[in-house]
């Protein structure tokens, strides 16, 4: 049956869609805010990985069985994808934009780890292919998530601890 595999992925592409216009106003509002933008070259690498991810789970996965006990992990991720998106509420954007004198997110997932978004990211580009039973896109996208964000983190850890107090 077709359905279900292509309801998952609208779910998720639609999920994509609704968010890019809110990161793109809380960009410019806290670039209005006197804020600067950080690793802004290493951001079409992410935004090309992201749709290439999608282009490949939408050819891929239609008609495919779907795993009910990954389908329940993924349901978990994306509730922590909730409360991060909850918990940064006007803060979160796709790119990394530093505000000078503002202090870190310590609240939410905040409090337990520090780049929660990113450990929801990494979840779900390995276990959507895993929905799915497609085990080499969630190899070779993890694997292509992971050099971007070890270049990402870096970034941000550096301009986080460079101009925000604590």
């Amino acid at each position: 049956m077709i359905w279900p595999s292509i309801a998952l992925l609208a779910f998720v592409t639609l999920q994509r869609l609704v968010e890019l216009p809110i990161a793109r106003a809380n960009t410019r509002r806290l670039l209005a805010a006197g804020g600067h933008e950080v690793g802004a070259s290493h951001y079409p690498l992410i935004v090309a990985l992201h749709a290439a991810w999608l282009i490949a789970l939408w050819w891929l996965a239609p008609g495919r069985p779907i795993s009910i006990p990954f389908l329940l992990l993924f349901l978990a991720i994306e509730a922590g994808r909730v409360w991060v998106l909850r918990t940064l509420g006007a803060r979160w954007t796709t790119r990394i934009i530093v505000v000078p004198g503002e202090r870190l997110v310590a609240a939410g997932p905040y409090r337990y780890i520090s780049h929660p978004n990113y450990l929801v990211v990494i979840g779900e580009i390995a276990v959507l292919p895993l929905v799915f039973g497609l085990l080499e896109v969630a190899i070779i996208f993890s694997l292509l998530n992971a050099a971007i964000l070890t270049v990402r983190i870096r970034s941000e850890n550096r301009a986080l601890s460079a101009s925000s107090p604590r």
